[in-house]
């Protein structure tokens, strides 16, 4: 059986991918989902659109590549993190719709456990996370507490709790007719529920949350057999063997597999992950420290991670909400059509700030506004936002490893932007580089669940697989670089205490 299936379960959309022995992709299908603000800072998916979406897709993918069930060897599970869904495990049917890692509703939940003991350090030598929003234990508590009536069936037994990799998993294998009810240990690590060194959930901070333990889906490897597709299913039959969160994915996916390698993926947000081995390093410099990898019975694998909030979804919302561009590709012809950003930075705080500041109380704000800057100095500067993050982030990391990033390689859907992953490479004065296959989060997921069923026999593989596509070096003045930094943390600090 020659393919590999994965299903990509992003912010965004839900996309199916194939995936040959090489890892290349040879068919695609994606669907987008609705996004949902009910108010000021609260964000929302309908999990049974993303269930539909999902079969929908992996159905277009086979049809695309002209395949049959019997031709795919195993599929793997990718998704975004953090976003909690809680469902009656008798009908199937979610109490509440998906709340999203975006979503800031909980910030009061949060300000309440860090003002029992610690603040924002709470739970951190436990988890490796901070106390704050970003987390799926207190959007699990925030449904409890209130959607009427869902407290005293969860305590009863009859609610289930998952992100969307577990949502889809015991979907694909029966729901309520046997549903698995199963997650792998990089997105348990995101609900700051898990030990970080027993990769179990902790029952004291669980207490905390007033989170049955019942709730929450039995954490395995990323890389076995959790399961098959339901008989009904599209792929009836084929194993589920494999499930990474999407960051973890394309870590896996670009081949970070030694200690010391690193990648920054582009996509609604940003996320720079450094592999740091089978050793947990907490942050000091405000990073996660979450779970890379486990494949099978090896030993962790895991990371130092820098989330920034957003970055691709500042285009789309220059496109959705502004109608200043009809695609995101526009973007760029409009960035070209100037030298520089005129002066004018923006900082997209649209739920606050992610690493390395973690303040909720952050709103976004353009600065350096004069009568010179027009359409495209403001694109160019929603381009570079992205960029100053990652440096951001970048620079944290070097200060908690020790060890000065030499190169950054990169994923995801912005990196076809070429201006700005020069600019990329000019900010933090080091090359970046561009894989073959821009889709590594897809990819990963299909390397995880091809381990697991012998399609690939090692990891060896997977660094055989790998190849770069195109590789920008800096050729930015030092003294330009550091004036333009300068200026946009400037720009950050005129964000914050936004929100009282």
């Amino acid at each position: 059986m020659p393919y590999i299936a994965a299903i990509d379960q992003g912010t965004t959309s839900t996309r199916a991918m194939i995936f040959d022995h090489s890892g290349r992709a040879v068919a695609v299908d994606q669907k987008e989902h609705e996004q949902i603000f009910p108010q000021a800072g609260w964000v929302e998916h309908n999990p049974e659109e993303i269930w539909e979406n999902a079969r929908a897709v992996t159905a277009g993918a086979l049809a695309k590549a002209d395949l049959q069930v019997g031709d795919i060897a195993a599929v793997g599970i990718t998704n975004q993190r953090e976003t909690t869904v809680v469902w009656d495990r008798n009908t199937g049917k979610p109490v509440y719709n998906a709340i999203v890692w975006q979503d800031t509703r909980t910030d009061k939940i949060v300000d309440e456990l860090g003002a029992l003991g610690g603040g924002q350090e709470r739970y951190r030598a436990k988890t490796g996370l901070p106390l704050a929003t970003y987390f799926s234990g207190p959007k699990i508590k925030w449904i409890l507490d209130n959607v009427d009536g869902v407290r005293a069936r969860a305590e009863a037994g009859d609610l289930l709790f998952g992100n969307m990799d577990t949502w889809l998993l015991w979907n694909m294998t029966g729901g309520p007719d046997g549903g698995v009810h199963v997650t792998d240990p990089t997105n348990a690590s995101r609900t700051l529920l898990m030990d970080l060194d027993t990769l179990a959930w902790d029952p004291e901070i669980a207490a905390d949350l007033g989170v049955p333990l019942a709730m929450l889906p039995e954490i395995r490897s990323s890389s076995e057999e959790y399961g098959r597709v339901r008989e009904r299913g599209v792929l009836a039959g084929v194993p589920i063997a494999g499930i990474l969160g999407d960051q973890q994915a394309a870590t896996f996916g670009q081949a970070c597999l030694s200690v010391g390698e690193a990648k920054n993926t582009y996509g609604t947000g940003n996320f720079v992950l450094l592999n740091t081995g089978t050793e947990k390093v907490l942050s000091d410099n405000g990073l996660l420290t979450t779970v890379c990898y486990k494949i099978g019975s090896n030993d962790t694998v895991y990371a130092l991670e820098g989330s920034i909030a957003v970055t691709g979804s500042l285009v789309q919302w220059l496109r959705d909400n502004l109608g200043m561009i009809s695609t995101a590709a526009e973007i760029e012809e409009h960035a070209r059509t100037v030298e520089d950003n005129g002066g004018a930075y923006f900082v997209p705080a649209f739920s606050g700030l992610f690493a390395p500041y973690w303040r909720s109380d952050a709103r976004g704000a353009i600065v350096g506004l004069t009568r010179y800057v027009n359409k495209g100095h403001l694109a160019r500067a929603v381009l570079e936002a992205t960029a100053f993050q990652t440096r951001e982030v970048i620079e944290a990391m070097n200060a908690d490893s020790g060890v000065p990033l030499k190169s950054l390689k990169v994923d995801g859907g912005m990196v076809v932007n070429e201006l700005l992953m020069q600019f990329q490479a000019d900010i933090l004065g080091v090359p970046v580089i561009r894989p073959v296959v821009n889709e590594t989060t897809a990819l990963g997921a299909a390397y995880a669940a091809g381990l697991a069923v012998g399609f690939w026999a090692s990891e060896e593989d997977i660094r055989t697989n790998w190849a770069q596509d195109k590789e920008w070096t800096p050729n930015m003045a030092e003294e330009t670089r550091e004036t333009q930094y300068r200026n946009w943390k400037k720009a950050v600090t005129k964000t914050f205490d936004w929100v009282e």
